[in-house]
Protein backbone atom coordinates (compact mmCIF):
# COMPACT_ATOMS: atom_id res chain seq x y z
CA UNK A 1 0.00 0.00 0.00
CA UNK A 2 1.20 3.58 -0.72
CA UNK A 3 1.36 6.49 1.22
CA UNK A 4 -2.35 7.61 0.47
CA UNK A 5 -3.76 4.49 0.14
CA UNK A 6 -2.47 4.70 3.99
CA UNK A 7 -4.29 7.64 4.69
CA UNK A 8 -7.90 6.65 2.81
CA UNK A 9 -7.86 3.69 5.09
CA UNK A 10 -7.74 5.51 8.06
CA UNK A 11 -10.19 7.81 7.21
CA UNK A 12 -13.88 7.37 7.79
CA UNK A 13 -16.74 8.06 5.20
CA UNK A 14 -18.85 10.65 6.20
CA UNK A 15 -21.37 11.09 3.42
CA UNK A 16 -21.82 8.44 0.77
CA UNK A 17 -23.12 8.22 -2.43
CA UNK A 18 -26.69 8.59 -1.84
CA UNK A 19 -26.07 11.13 0.92
CA UNK A 20 -24.32 13.10 -1.65
CA UNK A 21 -27.29 12.73 -4.14
CA UNK A 22 -29.42 13.87 -1.76
CA UNK A 23 -27.83 16.65 -0.37
CA UNK A 24 -27.55 18.14 -3.89
CA UNK A 25 -31.24 17.64 -4.73
CA UNK A 26 -31.92 19.84 -1.63
CA UNK A 27 -29.44 22.67 -2.28
CA UNK A 28 -30.91 22.54 -5.85
CA UNK A 29 -34.17 22.99 -4.47
CA UNK A 30 -33.16 25.49 -2.53
CA UNK A 31 -31.59 27.89 -4.98
CA UNK A 32 -35.08 27.48 -7.12
CA UNK A 33 -36.87 29.01 -3.97
CA UNK A 34 -34.07 31.50 -3.03
CA UNK A 35 -33.75 32.54 -6.77
CA UNK A 36 -37.22 31.99 -7.37
CA UNK A 37 -37.51 30.03 -10.39
CA UNK A 38 -33.74 29.59 -12.05
CA UNK A 39 -33.82 32.06 -15.29
CA UNK A 40 -31.10 33.93 -14.73
CA UNK A 41 -28.95 31.25 -12.85
CA UNK A 42 -25.33 30.58 -13.66
CA UNK A 43 -23.28 27.52 -11.89
CA UNK A 44 -19.23 27.93 -12.43
CA UNK A 45 -17.88 24.72 -11.06
CA UNK A 46 -14.07 25.69 -9.10
CA UNK A 47 -12.13 22.58 -10.67
CA UNK A 48 -11.92 20.00 -10.65
CA UNK A 49 -14.72 18.39 -8.34
CA UNK A 50 -16.46 21.49 -8.31
CA UNK A 51 -17.04 21.45 -11.70
CA UNK A 52 -18.62 18.05 -11.51
CA UNK A 53 -20.35 18.71 -8.76
CA UNK A 54 -21.72 22.10 -10.39
CA UNK A 55 -22.77 20.08 -13.87
CA UNK A 56 -24.75 17.21 -11.37
CA UNK A 57 -26.73 20.55 -9.74
CA UNK A 58 -27.56 21.52 -13.09
CA UNK A 59 -28.83 18.30 -13.70
CA UNK A 60 -30.78 18.47 -10.84
CA UNK A 61 -32.27 21.71 -11.14
CA UNK A 62 -33.15 21.29 -15.11
CA UNK A 63 -35.25 18.16 -13.64
CA UNK A 64 -36.99 20.68 -11.21
CA UNK A 65 -37.44 23.89 -13.56
CA UNK A 66 -37.82 22.20 -16.55
CA UNK A 67 -35.11 24.41 -17.95
CA UNK A 68 -31.49 24.22 -19.24
CA UNK A 69 -28.96 25.50 -16.46
CA UNK A 70 -25.87 26.95 -17.88
CA UNK A 71 -22.71 25.39 -16.31
CA UNK A 72 -19.50 26.13 -16.86
CA UNK A 73 -15.83 25.80 -14.78
CA UNK A 74 -14.18 28.87 -13.18
CA UNK A 75 -10.17 28.07 -13.45
CA UNK A 76 -8.80 29.97 -9.93
CA UNK A 77 -4.97 29.11 -10.15
CA UNK A 78 -3.37 32.24 -10.87
CA UNK A 79 -5.70 34.42 -9.11
CA UNK A 80 -4.47 32.21 -5.59
CA UNK A 81 -2.87 34.39 -2.94
CA UNK A 82 -0.45 31.16 -1.98
CA UNK A 83 0.78 30.18 -5.66
CA UNK A 84 4.12 30.59 -5.05
CA UNK A 85 3.94 28.46 -1.75
CA UNK A 86 2.67 25.38 -3.75
CA UNK A 87 4.61 23.53 -6.47
CA UNK A 88 3.63 24.27 -9.80
CA UNK A 89 0.24 22.91 -11.49
CA UNK A 90 -1.40 23.08 -14.67
CA UNK A 91 -3.73 25.19 -15.02
CA UNK A 92 -7.71 24.07 -15.70
CA UNK A 93 -9.72 25.81 -18.40
CA UNK A 94 -12.24 28.65 -17.22
CA UNK A 95 -15.50 27.83 -19.52
CA UNK A 96 -18.38 30.87 -19.39
CA UNK A 97 -21.70 28.91 -20.67
CA UNK A 98 -23.82 31.20 -22.96
CA UNK A 99 -24.40 35.22 -23.14
CA UNK A 100 -21.61 35.34 -20.01
CA UNK A 101 -22.81 36.29 -16.87
CA UNK A 102 -23.44 39.99 -16.70
CA UNK A 103 -26.64 40.75 -14.90
CA UNK A 104 -26.84 36.87 -14.32
CA UNK A 105 -26.97 34.81 -10.26
CA UNK A 106 -23.82 33.35 -10.86
CA UNK A 107 -23.24 30.46 -8.09
CA UNK A 108 -20.03 29.30 -7.58
CA UNK A 109 -19.82 25.53 -6.66
CA UNK A 110 -16.96 23.59 -4.68
CA UNK A 111 -16.71 20.75 -2.73
CA UNK A 112 -14.96 22.00 0.46
CA UNK A 113 -15.33 25.26 2.21
CA UNK A 114 -11.82 25.71 4.54
CA UNK A 115 -10.54 28.72 4.99
CA UNK A 116 -12.12 31.15 2.61
CA UNK A 117 -9.29 31.97 0.31
CA UNK A 118 -10.46 29.70 -2.94
CA UNK A 119 -13.78 31.53 -2.95
CA UNK A 120 -12.20 34.75 -2.23
CA UNK A 121 -9.41 34.13 -5.56
CA UNK A 122 -12.55 33.24 -7.64
CA UNK A 123 -14.45 36.21 -6.89
CA UNK A 124 -10.96 37.80 -7.64
CA UNK A 125 -11.05 35.83 -11.66
CA UNK A 126 -15.32 36.69 -11.57
CA UNK A 127 -14.41 40.60 -11.61
CA UNK A 128 -12.23 40.03 -14.46
CA UNK A 129 -14.82 38.06 -16.63
CA UNK A 130 -18.14 40.22 -15.77
CA UNK A 131 -20.36 41.82 -13.90
CA UNK A 132 -23.08 39.38 -12.29
CA UNK A 133 -26.05 40.46 -10.50
CA UNK A 134 -25.28 38.59 -7.40
CA UNK A 135 -22.72 35.57 -6.80
CA UNK A 136 -23.62 32.96 -4.08
CA UNK A 137 -21.94 30.09 -2.99
CA UNK A 138 -22.73 26.56 -3.06
CA UNK A 139 -20.48 24.00 -1.43
CA UNK A 140 -20.80 20.32 -0.60
CA UNK A 141 -19.06 20.20 3.05
CA UNK A 142 -17.87 23.33 5.07
CA UNK A 143 -15.92 22.46 7.57
CA UNK A 144 -14.98 25.43 9.47
CA UNK A 145 -12.00 27.11 10.02
CA UNK A 146 -12.48 30.46 7.95
CA UNK A 147 -9.55 32.80 7.77
CA UNK A 148 -11.54 35.41 5.66
CA UNK A 149 -15.16 36.57 6.08
CA UNK A 150 -16.83 34.37 3.52
CA UNK A 151 -19.76 32.06 4.36
CA UNK A 152 -21.72 29.41 1.59
CA UNK A 153 -25.41 30.34 0.60
CA UNK A 154 -26.12 26.73 -0.25
CA UNK A 155 -24.19 23.85 2.16
CA UNK A 156 -24.75 20.17 1.73
CA UNK A 157 -22.94 19.33 5.28
CA UNK A 158 -21.53 21.39 7.83
CA UNK A 159 -18.84 18.84 9.42
CA UNK A 160 -16.63 20.57 12.06
CA UNK A 161 -13.26 19.51 12.18
CA UNK A 162 -9.89 19.88 13.91
CA UNK A 163 -7.11 21.56 12.31
CA UNK A 164 -5.42 17.80 12.64
CA UNK A 165 -7.87 16.15 10.38
CA UNK A 166 -8.67 16.55 6.76
CA UNK A 167 -11.66 16.05 4.23
CA UNK A 168 -11.15 14.32 1.17
CA UNK A 169 -14.30 14.24 -1.24
CA UNK A 170 -13.87 11.66 -4.24
CA UNK A 171 -16.35 11.68 -6.55
CA UNK A 172 -17.55 9.59 -9.54
CA UNK A 173 -16.13 11.07 -12.58
CA UNK A 174 -12.67 11.58 -11.00
CA UNK A 175 -12.15 9.17 -8.27
CA UNK A 176 -14.15 6.44 -9.38
CA UNK A 177 -16.75 6.18 -5.87
CA UNK A 178 -18.59 9.06 -4.15
CA UNK A 179 -17.71 9.74 -0.84
CA UNK A 180 -16.52 12.11 2.01
CA UNK A 181 -13.98 11.33 4.02
CA UNK A 182 -12.80 12.30 6.96
CA UNK A 183 -8.92 11.38 8.68
CA UNK A 184 -6.18 12.43 10.15
CA UNK A 185 -3.55 15.07 8.49
CA UNK A 186 -0.99 13.00 7.28
CA UNK A 187 2.35 13.46 9.47
CA UNK A 188 5.86 14.23 7.74
CA UNK A 189 8.03 11.32 6.81
CA UNK A 190 11.06 11.14 9.31
CA UNK A 191 13.19 12.14 5.95
CA UNK A 192 10.90 15.14 4.97
CA UNK A 193 11.13 16.39 8.90
CA UNK A 194 15.53 17.38 8.10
Amino acid sequence: MDKLDTQASDARPVLEGPDIARVLTRIAHEIVERAKGADDVVLLGIPTRGVFLARRLAAKLEQITEKQIPVGSLDITMYRDDLRLQPPRALARTEIPGDGLDGRLVVLVDDVLFSGRTIRAALDALNDIGRPRAVQLAVLVDRGHRELPIRADYVGKNLPTSLRETVKVQLAEEDGRDTVLLGAKPTAAPDAQR
